[in-house]
């Protein structure tokens, strides 16, 4: 039996859920399931299933959307008792957007009339190469006549050819606002024209034209072959993942995609617990172009459209390398009927160069190869793509990589039209600049659920008789004893510790982990930007909050035509304390993306990354124990090792 309570909700638990929601409610055509995910079982139920095999009741929460009168309601489902057990509407909220809406909404505005002549008034007949992108709006910028609606606006692009790049194409200027509940096509906005440049847009590469093509020079690749002949060091059961001393489980929903739970550390004899539950919460990427094509384009990735749902099939040699060991995810569509995304969680370890390494003056030397092991998922949202990766590594370090990639949005200029909010990327084209805020939410457990947040900061100590050559830095670390927000200082190298204030180490000092940060930029908003006021969570670096399953969205639940951010901002002004609680540190990073030429067609891939480190959490380098290689230990200075 690999069962466990965490484990994601399975197809048949999917159509259940619908079922009761059928059978009680009428639930049925004229609905849209938007959401249906596991209510995760509390510490108490997993501490009584581990300790003694009693099974928690399974739970189902569904968000669903009545089209004809435009209302959400929340439903809870008991999947063990085949009930409803809750169900209430949820007034003035939209759902997130789903698949079969964007898809829908594609299909009806490509067969609408008014459509099709405005097309054709720009020349463009052949609607087998159009591309319609249907985006949500945010409140403040729904016309007023809209207003009550559930509404979407889209973009038009037309590809060269079949099968070429549909983001080279873009028809700039013209806008459809349709309403996704009755497919009604409500406005064609015709704002402007510009002749279509002539771009080199193509990336796959029998599109790319043999006048750029046969430029290339470069060699080819000689194979690169990653062979374990004894299999992976990593064993999964189930969901459960074991390697090096770490374990931890998978978990998968349809907004969060990937999540991370109980992960802990085998300390000799001991299992440390140092995370409860790891995952993003919210994405969001506001385009930073005032014009007509982009004022409206701000994404909450997560929130409006989850990151479940936009998760993709991986493949082996071309999104994981290596002896991998594959998860696949099941979701659901706006019926409520489930279907698979084979190969969803990719689990793989890797080689990484060096971990610790001395070569001693007596020509003695040790040296150890680092391994890692890598749990990752990719997604597509429209014309980007986020591989994502947490890595933990033998000597108890964690990290978590987003590699951004895909296509930038761009848009067309007339002959010597300035460009101040982007970058001219292709003939008369320009890519608008942007940014992209993830939020990280981190229910960590060092070494138990009661911790401590310390602002840690470096200091120059004054030249003085004690310090006459002003060499002497110390380290100041001041807990946050209520909830609430703080802010990177580059000057401090401030960054975060997460302590066990009751348990120390065998050195006397208290256990913690460290949030090194990276990828921290500000928001670059006006407070009164309406844009900030329904995302205020990027304001600030780090949040730290108690522990409530209730408060999971940094931006609150239904981001979709939000006007303000029902979340962080709201939750933490009843001034809670966390001082050796159960606490959330919310890490906010991204990428602040000035586009480049570089960039185009395709887009390498941007990385950021943050890291999690012990500090003192361990007695010493806990990967002192790591084996050598086949040559890790040597005489000789002049030794290569050849591991």
């Amino acid at each position: 039996m690999t069962f466990h309570p965490l484990d994601p909700l399975t197809a048949g638990e999917f159509t259940a859920a619908a079922a009761i929601l059928a059978r009680e409610r009428g639930v049925g055509p004229g609905w849209r399931f938007a959401s249906i995910e596991l209510v995760e079982p509390s510490r108490h139920a997993r501490a009584a299933f581990d300790g003694a095999g009693a099974v928690p009741e399974r739970l189902a929460r569904l968000v669903v959307l009545n089209r004809a009168e435009n209302s959400t309601w929340v439903a809870i489902v008991s999947l063990s008792a085949d009930a409803l057990l809750n169900w209430s509407a949820v007034p003035g909220v939209q759902a997130n957007f789903t698949v079969d809406e964007w898809d829908e909404a594609d299909a009806a505005l490509r067969a609408h009339p008014d459509v099709v002549a405005a097309l054709a008034r720009r020349g463009i007949t052949d609607l087998a190469n159009v591309f319609i992108d249907t985006w949500t709006y945010g409140d403040a910028v729904i016309p007023e006549r809209f207003r009550g609606r559930r509404i979407g606006w889209s973009d038009v692009w037309v590809r060269a050819e079949a099968g070429a790049n549909p983001y080279a194409g873009p028809v700039s200027g013209l806008h459809f606002v349709i309403d996704v509940n009755t497919m009604e096509l409500l406005d064609v906005e015709d704002s402007f024209e510009v002749d279509r440049p002539a771009v080199m847009g193509e990336y796959v590469p029998h599109l790319v034209p043999p006048r750029i093509r046969d430029l290339s020079r470069r060699p080819p690749l000689k194979p690169l072959d990653i062979v374990q002949a004894e299999g992976p060091s990593f064993t999964v059961t189930g969901h459960r993942v074991e390697w090096q001393n770490w374990s931890l489980r998978v978990g998968f929903n349809y907004r969060e995609g990937m999540t991370l739970h109980e992960v802990s550390y085998r300390d000799g004899e001991r299992v440390r617990p140092i995370a409860n539950r790891l995952s993003f919460a919210e994405m969001v990427v506001p385009y930073r172009d005032p014009s007509v094509d982009h004022f409206r384009r701000t994404a909450f990735d997560i929130g409006e459209w989850g990151l479940g749902f936009m998760t993709t099939s991986l493949e082996l040699g071309c999104d994981c390398l290596g002896e991998i060991r594959y998860l696949d995810a099941v979701l659901h569509n706006s019926a409520g009927e489930p279907y698979s995304i084979p190969n969803a969680i990719c689990i793989h370890e890797e080689d990484n160069a060096v971990l610790w390494k001395h070569v001693d003056h007596d020509g003695g030397s040790e040296v150890r190869r680092m391994r890692r092991l890598v749990v990752s998922f990719h997604v597509t949202v429209a014309n980007y793509e986020y591989l994502v990766y947490w890595r933990f590594y033998q000597d108890g370090n964690m990290e978590c990589e987003v590699r951004a990639t895909g296509i930038m949005v761009v848009t067309s200029l007339d002959p010597g039209q300035p460009h101040p909010n982007g970058t001219l990327v292709d003939t008369r084209t320009y890519a608008p600049f942007h940014q992209h805020f993830i939020v990280a939410r981190m229910d960590l457990d060092i070494d138990g659920p009661e911790n401590t947040v310390f602002r840690s900061e470096t200091h120059v100590e004054p030249i003085d008789e004690a310090n006459p050559l002003g060499l002497a830095l110390t380290q100041r670390n001041t807990p946050l004893e209520t909830e609430g927000f703080d802010d990177y200082d580059w000057a401090t190298q401030r960054s975060w510790k997460v302590v066990n204030e009751k348990t120390s180490n065998g050195l006397g000092t208290p256990v913690s982990y460290k949030l090194v940060p990276g990828g921290a930029i500000p928001s670059f908003f006006d407070p009164a930007s309406p844009v900030f006021q329904r995302s205020q969570v990027i304001g600030h670096t780090v949040w730290v909050t108690p522990a409530d399953d209730l408060q999971r969205w940094p931006c609150g639940e239904f981001v979709n035509q939000s006007a303000v951010d029902h979340g962080l901002p709201e939750w933490t002004l009843a001034g809670r304390p966390v001082r050796n609680a159960d606490i959330v540190l919310w890490y906010v990073f991204g990428i602040h993306h000035i586009t480049r030429p570089e960039e185009w067609p395709v887009m390498p891939a941007d990385t950021v990354s943050f890291w999690l480190k012990p500090v003192g959490f361990f007695d010493r380098n806990p990967s002192l124990d790591v084996e050598p290689g086949a040559s890790g230990h040597a005489h000789g200075h002049g030794h290569h090792d050849e591991h």
